[in-house]
């Protein structure tokens, strides 16, 4: 990934990177080949940019990482949500607008 901003989390460093988190984390569960997931990827950027030191912006590609993503019953992709001490603090499924994320991660601050 080209922004510095977007972590890449996995099954083995979900717990510490996200669940243990100081600050909300927004993850946004994707696949390589979702054509709506790379629809929304610019605006996952912007919005890491600019909360950048504030909340955590995450990838989890499911195909590499399921047991998140079973754990948290993600059925369709792209799936972001944000979580907050330790818990899921708001949820959103599909090519949604850059303002629908934003407002997620403007409620957990």
């Amino acid at each position: 990934m080209a922004n510095p901003n977007v972590l890449t989390f996995g099954d083995h460093d979900f717990e510490a990177e996200v669940l243990k988190s100081d600050v909300p984390v927004l993850i946004d569960f994707w696949a390589p080949w979702c054509a709506p997931c790379r629809q929304i990827a610019p605006s996952v950027e912007e919005l890491a940019t600019k909360y950048a030191g504030q909340a955590k912006v995450g990838k989890i590609n499911i195909d590499e990482h399921q047991a998140v993503a079973q754990r948290y019953n993600v059925m369709s992709i792209p799936t972001l949500y944000v979580f907050k001490g330790g818990q899921p603090v708001g949820q959103v499924i599909g090519a949604v607008k850059k303002d629908a994320i934003e407002a997620m991660i403007k409620k957990a601050l």
